[in-house]
């Protein structure tokens, strides 16, 4: 380890550490591209293939001009994916049944609406409480 200074050590950390961030920085747009849903096909094809083909232009580009879009799809999906374990803690808490008193909120409004008659609510309304 004599022949191999501490310079060079933090040199070498400092050249892995961005050869590291920039594979990320490509699969993740890369993975931008293909969850575009605003891109068709030939869209998404031209832009991996100009990443690929020229990596440090393509990626440069890519963000130059579509750059605010994607900072907006991640966040529409952490969205989506709050919403989606939201739900699902919702519920597993009421046991993956509706709460009843939300059902016959939704029944009285019906009726009040005249969409169901007295004869059907109180049918509901009995099938729901047994």
């Amino acid at each position: 380890m004599d022949d191999y200074p501490l310079l060079n050590l933090f040199w070498t950390m400092m050249w892995l550490f961005l050869w590291v961030l920039w594979f990320f920085l490509l699969f993740r747009i890369i993975t931008d591209i293909f969850r575009s849903h605003d891109m068709g096909g030939w869209g998404k094809a031209g832009w991996t293939l100009f990443v690929i083909v020229l990596p440090f232009l393509g990626v440069l580009v890519y963000l130059i001009a579509r750059g605010d879009s994607m900072g907006r799809r991640d966040l529409e999906e952490a969205q989506r994916a709050d919403a989606a374990f939201k739900e699902y803690i919702r519920s597993a808490a009421d046991g993956g049944t509706p709460n009843r008193t939300d059902e016959l909120a939704k029944l009285a409004d019906l009726n009040a609406r005249g969409a169901l008659s007295d004869e059907e609510f109180q049918k509901a309304k009995g099938r729901l409480l047994a």
